[in-house]
């Protein structure tokens, strides 16, 4: 792409200066020790309860789920062997991995399995919403009986919020005060909410790691993660902004890959505010946003901007017959002319006595967020629209959802972090919402189809009703989607055997190694 076509889409994405940044500006790193895999990502560590920070212990490899997802995309089991199903669907016996030990040389047994699960079930997290009846052990099984079928049970069981810990890690009210886990990695200290200090566990199941310490270090700011790959501070660099995947394409001691992922960038907003409780408010914001302008400069890959919720990848959930998201700011402004929206003096639209100013919440943890939003702030300019930016904490965004007082949101979900893209549909756009999801949008014709894709096991009847089920999401429209996503990761080139894990489940960090 030309620096004079650059520009031009810049212009039209209402994107400030700095994405054409060349260089790198960050607070000076101590040495690296070589010892020492040093790894640097924008996840931050918000507590030890698995359904707040699971994916970071899960992804580190120091604690394990009974099933996950290979790199084929497959659910296969991981502490689990073997499952048997009965007939009626009711019924699930799953046999344990034989010889599993914790990091305090305790026994993994169907016993503590079945209280790490039930304890899952009882608390926040996805296994909560599964039909199940009761959890019990029977010799080195555990016992899952559920109220009717439910076709994802097993991918619910490999959710970072159903990772199996040693009975130790808990306190005498069930609280996590330890992570013992049983993988690769046995956790030596958690300093929330940004380090975690780890060494290869001698007597894993799988075979020891070579790699003996690492550290893990939440950066939020995606520019001194970029100085940390290039000065070499870090080892393995997570979630790289294009802009700095251009530059260190240019250094020889950084490798950098990429990788597809199931995830979106999209606006999050509570339809029962006057500025998007009509759904053609709803159209008119969509209408209003040039996909491919943000998709081109700050992804770097127009091929991004979204066309509906699911990218291609989601194989089943694309729907290929339904109208793509088009940008057309003059229909978003006879739209919002339907809706009763006025131009006041200022420019910014009205409705009874109520400019529509509204305030976006974003936070920087994938730092192409906050850049998305400067360029959406501009884009709705253009049809009347005032977005106010606050860029904070993730943990701003279910916050708000739960007080009531988010408006508007741009924030990224994942349709990967339960291996069925369903279970995270589920949640998100089954009644009343969720903290990523909907706000405050309900629809019956939607519930419906959800409950009865959690029955189904027939791949036909499956497939049709998630077709259904996106029209009504692409008519809709209770999240407005931006742009799909890709994740780059760098390292450098003292290491070898790099896998990017496009479902975001493993960084396979036991399979890493140094270059002799």
């Amino acid at each position: 792409m030309t620096q004079s076509v650059l520009r031009n889409l810049c212009a039209s994405a209402g994107i400030l200066a700095l994405t054409m940044t060349t260089g790198f500006s960050a607070p000076v790193m101590a040495a690296a020790d070589d010892e020492v895999l040093d790894i640097a990502s924008p996840l931050e560590i918000s507590g030890l309860d698995p359904a707040k920070s699971g994916y970071v212990f899960s992804r580190m490899q120091a604690a394990e789920t009974l099933f996950t997802v290979n790199r084929q995309g497959q659910l296969v089991p991981m502490l689990a062997s073997d499952t048997h199903v009965s007939d009626d669907g009711l019924i699930w016996h799953i046999e344990l991995r034989d010889g599993v030990e914790f990091h305090d040389g305790s026994a993994m047994t169907a016993e503590v399995v079945a209280s790490d699960l039930k304890r899952a079930f009882d608390r926040p997290g996805v296994l909560g919403r599964a039909p199940i009846t009761g959890i019990s052990a029977e010799g080195n099984e555990v016992v899952i009986t559920l109220s009717e079928p439910f076709s994802m049970l097993s991918a619910f069981l490999a959710h970072y919020s159903t990772i199996i810990l040693a009975p130790k890690s808990f306190d005498e009210v069930g609280d996590v005060t330890a992570i013992i886990g049983t993988g690769a990695y046995r956790v030596d200290e958690v300093i929330p909410p940004l380090r975690v200090g780890m060494s290869a566990f001698e007597n894993w199941w799988n075979g020891k790691a070579e790699i003996e310490k690492v550290s893990y270090l939440a950066v939020s700011r995606g520019e001194t993660r970029a100085m940390m790959a290039q000065s070499g501070d870090a080892d393995l660099v997570l979630s790289l902004l294009p802009v700095a995947v251009n530059q260190l394409n240019n250094d020889p001691s950084v490798n950098v890959e990429i990788a597809t992922i199931p995830r979106t960038r999209l606006l999050k907003f509570d339809v029962s505010k006057p500025f998007f409780d009509d759904v053609i408010e709803r159209q008119a914001l969509s209408l209003a946003i040039d996909r491919k302008a943000i998709a081109a400069v700050v992804m770097r890959n127009v091929d991004l901007a979204a066309t509906q919720m699911f990218p291609p990848s989601i194989v089943g959930w694309n729907n290929q017959q339904i109208p793509a998201f088009e940008f057309d700011p003059q229909k978003a402004r006879d739209l919002l002319a339907e809706a009763g929206w006025v131009e006041g003096s200022d420019g910014i639209l009205e409705k009874d006595g109520k400019r529509f100013s509204i305030t976006l919440r974003t936070y920087a943890s994938w730092p192409d967020l906050p850049l998305i939003a400067t360029a959406l702030q501009n884009q709705l300019k253009a049809v009347g629209i005032n977005l106010e930016i606050s860029v904070g904490s993730y943990t701003e965004i279910p916050s708000g959802h739960a007080d009531g007082t988010l408006e508007i949101a741009l924030i990224t979900r994942s349709f990967s972090m339960v291996p069925d893209p369903l279970a995270t549909v589920m949640a998100d756009y089954g009644p009343g919402g969720a903290d990523w999801g909907a706000m405050n949008w309900n629809n019956d014709e939607a519930a419906d189809l959800l409950a009865a894709l959690g029955r189904t096991t027939d791949s036909a009847v499956r497939a049709d009703m998630q077709n259904q089920l996106t029209s009504i999401l692409q008519y809709e429209l209770p999240t407005i989607p931006v742009v799909w996503s890709e994740l780059a990761v760098a390292t450098t080139d003292k290491l070898e055997n790099l896998f990017v894990d496009p479902f975001e489940q493993n960084y396979y960090l036991s399979d890493l190694r140094w270059v002799k």
